[in-house]
């Protein structure tokens, strides 16, 4: 990966002080080779914080320390077409071959360790993929380099994760004499998602580290050179309103921006009206949604007395308390309040299990629906939804989680309507259109 100004990753421009407290805590981790769980609020900056650390050419020298060489792995788990744990292996394996393409050692390091990965390509082993993941890790270590492996999105394989698996983690790193440690980013505590695995390894293992919105002066940052990126005009003022009704996260922060990237051409945009603008877009709820379905009913409820400025009891804060370890919660003048006036605006409309009894498609629904009518019967896969549902997200990506909830709000407005179509999962590649009405033969 190309570091510096001519690197495609935006995160790279950053001063190195962006987000100082966070990256002095997680550079003292990889400095002392702990293992760490890296957790957020979903779609929070997480990978924007990421970035930066495992990308700027000054992170090992600033924040790690000076005397060791460090390799930073990212093996980010989106990339996984099948969640099956041998796509989970060769992803990881794949990425330290990656890695290692770059680093100043040997050839004959380079080519044993390919050579190692090509034979587990070919043999498509999963117990060969691990053991000759094991040797070229020791390969590494025998340099006198560091490695790291950085697993982004971890709660994406929680389900595969058998009972053993962190234990073989650990040898891992015993193989190494302790040099290798692994970083796991996820929404939620890894012994949350994965509880099977808690019984006593994972207090031991996981060092929890939680990520928090950005704050106003890491969001200028951001908002700064998403603005040149997307060479927008905006006024002191309306960057101001930005960053506030965004609360810092970085998903508000850059769909904001396109939603006013596309205002701008026709209207000119007012601070005092943002909010009002944005507050109804699609894109927008679906974001909060995301948020709010990923949060157990004693933080919903916790939130829910927030926004309507009640007091928290000490039995509901205790078992609420992520709300405020995330940064969802913010305790601002001796007073609670809802990080974001976006997420706080959907919590008001819709944080109650309110239910739409209207069943007309949105604008999205409509473009799924018509996307899976011209292809009627066929598999369209997530890929292709994505083209042509989320266009504008091109930069940002989309989420499994964003795509499957429109599906879900689609299948159920049409068995709503009554409708002769409904939607079917293929499993690991798409949804398919197929009629209702029983063959006339």
């Amino acid at each position: 990966m190309i570091r510096g100004v001519g690197s495609p990753i935006i995160e790279v421009k950053y001063p190195i002080k962006f987000r100082e407290e966070d990256a002095k805590i997680l550079g003292e981790h990889v400095r002392l080779r702990h293992n760490v769980n890296l957790i957020g609020a979903k779609r929070v900056g997480i990978g924007d914080f990421l970035n930066f650390f495992l990308y700027h050419k000054d992170i090992a020298r600033k924040y790690i320390d000076r005397h060791h060489k460090h390799l930073l792995i990212p093996v980010d788990l989106n990339d996984l077409v099948e969640i099956k744990l041998f796509a989970f292996w060769t992803l990881t394996f794949k990425r330290i071959v990656d890695a290692v393409g770059s680093l100043p050692v040997e050839p004959s390091v380079k080519k044993q360790i390919n050579g190692l990965f090509l034979t587990s390509i070919q043999e498509s082993d999963l117990f060969l993929t691990v053991e000759n993941l094991r040797k070229s890790l020791i390969e590494i270590a025998k340099t006198g380099i560091l490695p790291t492996i950085f697993w982004l999105r971890f709660d994406r394989i929680s389900e595969i994760t058998p009972i053993d698996f962190f234990a073989n983690l650990q040898g891992l790193r015993e193989a190494t004499g302790q040099k290798l440690c692994f970083v796991l980013t996820s929404y939620r505590e890894i012994g949350k998602i994965t509880p099977r695995l808690t019984e006593k390894l994972l207090p031991i293992f996981i060092h929890n580290f939680y990520i928090k919105p950005a704050g106003e002066k890491d969001a200028k940052v951001i908002l700064h050179e998403l603005v040149r990126k997307y060479h927008l005009k905006i006024s002191g003022k309306l960057a101001k309103k930005i960053i506030e009704v965004s609360g810092g996260h970085a998903q508000y922060l850059y769909l904001t921006l396109i939603i006013l990237a596309q205002s701008l051409r026709d209207q000119k945009v007012d601070e005092k009206i943002l909010l009002e603008l944005i507050s109804g877009d699609e894109r927008l709820i679906l974001q909060s949604e995301e948020i709010w379905d990923s949060l157990f009913d004693a933080e919903k409820d916790a939130i829910g007395l927030i926004t309507e400025g009640k007091k928290v009891g000490a039995d509901l804060r205790f078992n609420a308390k992520y709300i405020w370890e995330t940064g969802l919660v913010l305790r601002k003048f001796d007073r609670r309040q809802i990080f974001s006036p976006i997420f706080g605006a959907y919590v008001r409309e819709n944080g109650k299990g309110k239910v739409n009894g209207s069943v007309e498609l949105t604008k999205k629904e409509n473009l799924l629906f018509s996307l899976l009518l011209a292809s009627q019967n066929e598999v369209c896969e997530r890929e292709k939804i994505i083209e042509a549902v989320w266009a504008e997200y091109e930069d940002l990506g989309v989420s499994d989680w964003t795509i499957d909830k429109l599906v879900a709000r689609l299948r159920n407005k049409l068995k709503e309507q009554g409708s002769d179509f409904s939607v079917i999962t293929v499993k690991t590649r798409g949804y398919k259109l197929v009629s209702t009405k029983p063959n006339p033969s």
